[in-house]
């Protein structure tokens, strides 16, 4: 199948579900993403911070970028001048950093705030209490905006333990939606599910769902 109809059919899947594609094109050559950009999408996810800084430069201008890979605090200023919104904070000294660089853009930086719910210790987050410790930190950083949750569930079969986890986090999400913060928070966005798992997350209030190999086909090594 063509890279324009897996997205067709995704977009299908999604219709009606208030839940967003972001094509996942990390490592993939800019010939793919530009077929997919011809098949109308323009939502697009990266893991890396120079790659992301490198097809920004190569490719049309009115591509969504999203950073949604571990972003270390030295690679923030390769990306805070354009990109849409960077899945993957998980600390307060990456808060620090993506407002001292979005200070120098002169943007305010949208940013989801990754939440480790995966029984996986390899994976990134913060656990409920330090999401909560940080969250109450944001008003000091004005070129930041929290703009929702992003989240990684287990990497297993066992459909029962993903939807577990997945519901996890949308009771954090829904939780948090009902508190009040500063301005600059404001929880809309809910980024869960991946190729493997979207249609659980979908099903359980994903409203971003970051997929690359149902798209491309199995990324290039």
């Amino acid at each position: 199948m063509s890279i324009k109809n897996n997205i067709n059919l995704l977009q299908r899947e999604l219709d009606g579900k208030k839940c967003k594609l972001i094509a996942v094109s990390k490592t993939q050559p800019v010939e793919k993403i530009m077929e997919a950009y011809h098949a109308g999408h323009r939502a697009f996810g990266e893991n890396k911070a120079r790659e992301l800084e490198r097809k920004w430069n190569e490719l049309p201008k009115d591509i969504e970028w999203h950073m949604i890979g571990h972003l270390q605090t030295n690679k923030v200023k390769y990306i805070a001048p354009f990109v849409s919104l960077i899945h993957s904070v998980d600390s307060q000294k990456l808060v620090e950093e993506i407002n001292k660089q979005g200070n120098k853009a002169n943007r305010v930086v949208p940013c989801l705030l990754q939440v480790h719910i995966a029984s996986e210790d390899s994976k990134f987050g913060l656990k409920y209490d330090g999401l909560l410790g940080l969250l109450e930190t944001v008003n000091n950083f004005p070129f930041v905006k929290v703009t929702g949750l992003m989240g990684m569930a287990t990497l297993t079969d066992d459909e029962s333990v993903i939807r577990n986890e997945f519901a996890l986090l949308k009771q954090y999400f829904d939780d948090l939606k009902g508190k009040k913060f500063s301005k600059n928070i404001e929880m809309k966005d809910l980024s869960m599910g991946m190729s493997a798992d979207y249609p659980i997350a979908v099903g359980l209030g994903s409203t971003l769902v970051r997929i690359g190999t149902a798209i491309f086909g199995e990324r290039s090594k």
